[in-house]
């Protein structure tokens, strides 16, 4: 629904199709995969313990309506914003340290165009639930849990609460004692659940980054490529 640094926006359609009626994601973040194709029809819970995120989410889910989200003020590069929906259009990893941010050409066109996805997919998201916690306080249902958390060994400079302060081998644990089916993302250095490659993903300057999965399921293993 808007930008947010690490979403799957762009991968989404590679990640297994939910095979239940509620998807969990557990690190919501913009919650990519929830919205991606008719993923949103379903019964969608969010958890993201930013309460900055999560407001966000609150506010679209039971405060927001078209009208009010398009009649929200464009930017313009050179001004200055302390509005952290603002902040985290601008495109850096940095953008959890900033209080105010001095708007350029690159943030001011990401606001556009979230200003104009969210007024005209707000219908999808209304019946959503966002929980402000801790990933380990999610109700543990039966559902297609999407799990994305900050990547091992990697700065995690665009979150507020990065890799450095996650325990993976408890994560690990929790995410097996789901029920369901479990989708967890990850990068290279994943090393804590039995991950598989699953894209290379393209980044600027000819670099190129691996995304892996670790997927169970109660219901019958779908085919996972390796896309490049």
């Amino acid at each position: 629904m808007f930008y947010y640094y690490g979403r799957k926006k762009q991968i989404a359609k590679h990640y297994p199709a939910p095979n239940y009626d509620v998807i969990v994601e557990p690190f919501a973040g913009a919650a990519a995969y929830s919205f991606h194709s008719d993923h949103w029809k379903k019964q969608v819970i969010l958890i993201e313990k930013d309460q900055r995120v999560a407001a966000i989410w609150e506010w679209l889910i039971n405060e927001a309506t078209p009208q009010t989200i398009r009649n929200l003020p464009d930017l313009k590069p050179g001004e200055k914003s302390s509005e952290f929906l603002h902040i985290i259009h601008a495109a850096t990893k940095q953008a959890f340290k900033y209080k105010t941010i001095k708007v350029t050409p690159v943030l001011a066109r990401n606001w556009e165009i979230s200003k104009r996805v969210m007024s005209e997919n707000l219908a999808k998201v209304t019946h959503w639930e966002i929980i402000c916690a801790d990933y380990s306080l999610a109700p543990n249902i039966e559902a297609t849990w999407f799990i994305d958390p900050p990547y091992k060994n990697e700065p995690g400079m665009g979150y507020h609460y990065s890799s450095a302060l996650m325990d993976y081998q408890k994560l690990a644990e929790w995410a097996k004692a789901r029920k369901g089916e479990v989708i967890f993302c990850e990068g290279l250095y994943g090393d804590y659940l039995p991950f598989k490659p699953l894209l290379n993903l393209k980044g600027i300057a000819g670099k190129t980054s691996k995304e892996m999965i670790f997927y169970r399921s109660e219901h019958e293993q779908p085919q996972i490529e390796m896309f490049t």
